[in-house]
């Protein structure tokens, strides 16, 4: 295992132009209780310091205007036993979120105990208890400045310390890397510890670019010399730590923020220190092709440090004094992408968490619900999938004086944090079926969707990612569709829909 080093600055909600310095991390009001309980010694330094009792006042205040649920044990004040879930012992009344499945289990497990356990450790932070416990130690360092790798099952995600990775050969590569499972080659990864290579061996079934870390990994060697600063071998050494990243398609939400969510869930699995959420950390993506999104400024919530590619690394030795290979996005049942859910649960506090925790360290503005509802229409601006009587739609729906209706369309003109802002102040979100309703990942916990989908498709489900939020179907009043262009098939007629 290994520590990041720790000093973070935290804005309070009320001044958010204005730094405070303090021991806490930042993260969300409600988050801040269960991060004490992980680090005692961090909540017996805040008891002692006036200015951090305060911060944690003001969060309170903020977490209660803002809505926010709050475990059981929370809500009678028992915050010095709140944790996130995955600890080993946990409760679940003390758990940040327990799941509900309201759907019958027969068929499924045996009870409705075994059907709230099952979603537990499929979709929340049973998940990421999970991953901690099937940890090994790949290579064993004999000192504490010896080299040291820690894997789980598949290779999922790995952390090492002390670790080189040879990128001299990219340099003599002319076709650009994106998905490529030879960028290192054999004895390109290497560490000064006692390797384990038949363990390591054993996990390399998952052979996949975006799958797992094999692809990388199966060329480690062990070293015959020390590596922390060692000139004669080390051409940079790079004492931030560093997630190493591949990713899924970066101009696509649904697929970007897969690696986003993932990359949230590694900040648990790897959480050994109270550094895990520190912002002084820096991501390099596993490709060479210059990395540009329109969801970009989502990285800053994880790192304060511009995002590196291959190219700022390639042709170089590269020593990490920490590094971190997260869960990937397309592993074989994994979280988020390929995910099998049992049947008739929602509400994942892993996925509440990670909506919680973007907004709050983007510093998206909440304004409480009005008297009127706010509904928010995804308009599309594509050749397809698009609702051709949307203008009666919309006048029909804005005749209403109990609505307020805002048409959008999130392909042009709205940066995202922009998108963010007006996702996260609305009740009811309307869309057609796509990578845009992602961005019911941002919505409040009160608020609904309507998903518009089948075109020709019975297979066309709705967003796999809406039970884990919480978020459903929700209909209000009367709403009259009659086509909606749905790819190269037949418009396709919707019924009628009544509250």
């Amino acid at each position: 295992m290994f520590t990041f080093a720790f000093q973070t600055r935290i804005k309070t909600p009320d001044k958010l132009d204005n730094y405070t310095l303090t021991i806490l991390p930042d993260l969300p009001p409600e988050h801040l209780k269960q991060f004490l309980n992980t680090f005692p010694k961090i909540r017996t330094e805040c008891e002692q310091i006036q200015e951090c009792q305060n911060i944690l006042k003001t969060f309170n205040n903020i977490s209660q205007v803002q809505g926010n649920e709050i475990s059981s044990a929370a809500k009678e004040g028992q915050d010095s036993g709140v944790c996130w879930g995955h600890e080993i012992n946990c409760t679940r009344e003390l758990r940040f979120q327990t799941p509900s499945c309201s759907a019958d289990h027969t068929g499924w497990v045996q009870s409705k105990e075994a059907q709230i356990n099952t979603f537990y450790y499929q979709a929340d932070f049973g998940y990421i208890q999970q991953q901690i416990n099937e940890l090994l130690l790949m290579c064993e360092p004999k000192f504490l400045t010896d080299s040291s790798l820690e894997c789980n099952k598949y290779l999922k995600f790995c952390r090492g310390r002390n670790l080189l990775l040879d990128f001299r050969n990219l340099a003599g590569r002319a076709e650009r890397i994106r998905y490529h499972m030879d960028v290192l080659n054999e004895g390109g990864i290497k560490g000064y510890c006692r390797f384990n290579r038949s363990l390591l061996t054993e996990e390399l079934s998952h052979m996949g670019a975006l799958q797992s870390w094999s692809p990388e990994l199966r060329n480690f060697v062990e070293a015959d010399e020390s590596i922390i600063e060692n000139e004669t071998i080390c051409d940079m050494f790079i004492t931030t730590p560093k997630f190493l990243m591949k990713i899924d398609a970066s101009y696509n939400m649904y697929h970007h923020f897969c690696d986003f969510f993932n990359l949230f869930a590694t900040l648990f699995v790897n959480q050994t220190h109270p550094s895990a959420f520190d912002l002084n950390t820096q991501v390099i993506i596993w490709e060479t092709y210059p990395y540009d999104s329109p969801f970009a400024v989502t990285f800053k919530a994880f790192s304060k440090n511009p995002v590196w590619t291959l190219n700022q690394v390639k042709g170089q030795r590269i020593c990490f004094r920490n590094v971190v290979l997260p869960l990937l996005p397309r592993m074989i049942f994994g979280l988020y992408y390929n995910t099998r859910l049992i049947h008739g649960c929602e509400k994942s506090g892993l996925f509440r968490a990670f909506s919680e925790f973007i907004l709050h360290r983007l510093r998206i503005p909440f304004h409480p619900p009005r008297r009127k509802i706010r509904i928010t229409f995804l308009a599309r601006r594509t050749k397809y999938r698009r609702v051709l009587n949307e203008d009666e739609l919309i006048a029909q729906l804005a005749s209403d004086e109990e609505y307020i209706v805002k048409r959008i369309s999130f392909e042009r003109g709205l940066n995202f944090l922009e998108q963010l802002t007006i996702t996260r102040n609305t009740d009811i979100l309307i869309g057609v079926h796509g990578a845009g309703l992602t961005h019911l990942l941002f919505l409040p916990d009160w608020a609904g969707v309507f998903e518009l989908y089948n075109c020709d498709d019975p297979n066309c489900e709705a967003l796999e990612i809406m039970p884990r939020t919480g978020q459903r179907p929700f209909v209000v009043k009367t709403i009259l569709m009659k086509k909606i262009s749905c790819g190269r098939s037949a418009p396709f007629k919707l019924l009628i829909i009544h509250h």
